[in-house]
C-alpha cells in the first residue's frame, strides 16, 4: 500500500492581532491574580512564610522540624503559617500550624506534576503565574524561614534577599534551618560574592542560619510593628 504522506499541523503564526488578543488575557489574569492574592493576605495579617522542598516525606528531619517549628510559632504567638500550600516542607509547616490549632494557609499553584495541595490548609488562593504567586507570599510577612530544597527554594531565598538588599520590602529576620544544607552557600556568598566585591558586607548579614527553634520564636516575637500590616494584641496596622 502506497504511503499517504500528510502535512505537519503548523501552529497558528503569531500575528499583531493574536499578540494584542494573549496579551490581554495575559494581562487581565496577572491583575486578577494579584487582587486576589493581595485581598488574601490582608485579610490574615501576622504571619510566618515557610519556603523548601516539595519532595521530602513524612519522616524527613526535616519534615519534622517544619511541622514542630510551624505548631511553635501558632502556640506561642498566635501567627498565621503561610506556605506554598504543596506537599513535603510546606505540608509539614502547613500541618504543624494545623495541629496547632492555627490559621494554615496556602498560596498554591497550578503545575502539570508534583504540586498537589495539601490537607492541612485552613484557607488558600490559588495562582497560575510563579511571580504573582511569589510577590504575594512575600508580602509582610513577620518573618520568612527557609529549609533546604532545589531550584525553586534557591530561586525564592535569593528573590527575599534581593528585595531586602534594594529595600523594596522591609527587613525582617530570614532563617535558614538545616546547617549542613546551607552553610555551603553561606561559604560561597562570604567568601567569593563579598570578596569579590559584589556584595557589601551588610547583604552577608541579611539572614541567619539556624536550628533553634526557641531563638527563631524570640527574634520574631521582639520584631517592632513599624511596616506592613500588623497584628499584635488584635490591632491592625496598615501601610
Amino acid at each position: 500500500m502506497k504511503e499517504i504522506k500528510t502535512s505537519p499541523i503548523l501552529p497558528e503564526p503569531l500575528t499583531a492581532e493574536l499578540m494584542k488578543r494573549e496579551s490581554q488575557e495575559r494581562i487581565h489574569r496577572i491583575k486578577k491574580e494579584f487582587k486576589e492574592g493581595f485581598s488574601f493576605v490582608y485579610d490574615h495579617p501576622a504571619s510566618v512564610t515557610f519556603w523548601g522542598s516539595a519532595r521530602v516525606k513524612e519522616d524527613n528531619k526535616y519534615y519534622k522540624e517544619a511541622r514542630e517549628l510551624a505548631g511553635k510559632i501558632v502556640r506561642d504567638l498566635g501567627h498565621s503559617v503561610t506556605t506554598g500550600g504543596g506537599p513535603g516542607i510546606m505540608e509539614a509547616a502547613n500541618r504543624g500550624a494545623y495541629e496547632a490549632n492555627g490559621e494554615s494557609l496556602g498560596l498554591t499553584i497550578k503545575l502539570p506534576h508534583e504540586q498537589e495541595t495539601n490537607k492541612y490548609l485552613t484557607d488558600s488562593v490559588e495562582f497560575y503565574y510563579f511571580f504573582s504567586r511569589k510577590v504575594c507570599l512575600s508580602f509582610s510577612a513577620e518573618a520568612y524561614v527557609f529549609f533546604p530544597g532545589g531550584f525553586g527554594t534557591l530561586d525564592e531565598f535569593f528573590e527575599i534577599m534581593t528585595l531586602i538588599q534594594t529595600h523594596k520590602i522591609e527587613k525582617v529576620p530570614v532563617f535558614l534551618v538545616g546547617e549542613e544544607y546551607w552553610k555551603p552557600l553561606d561559604g560561597f556568598i562570604k567568601n567569593t560574592l563579598l570578596e569579590m566585591e559584589t556584595i557589601n558586607k551588610e547583604d552577608s548579614e541579611l539572614y541567619e542560619i539556624c536550628n533553634d527553634h526557641n531563638h527563631i520564636i524570640e527574634r520574631i516575637k521582639n520584631i517592632p510593628i513599624t511596616h506592613g500590616v500588623r497584628h499584635k494584641g488584635g490591632n491592625k496596622k496598615v501601610k
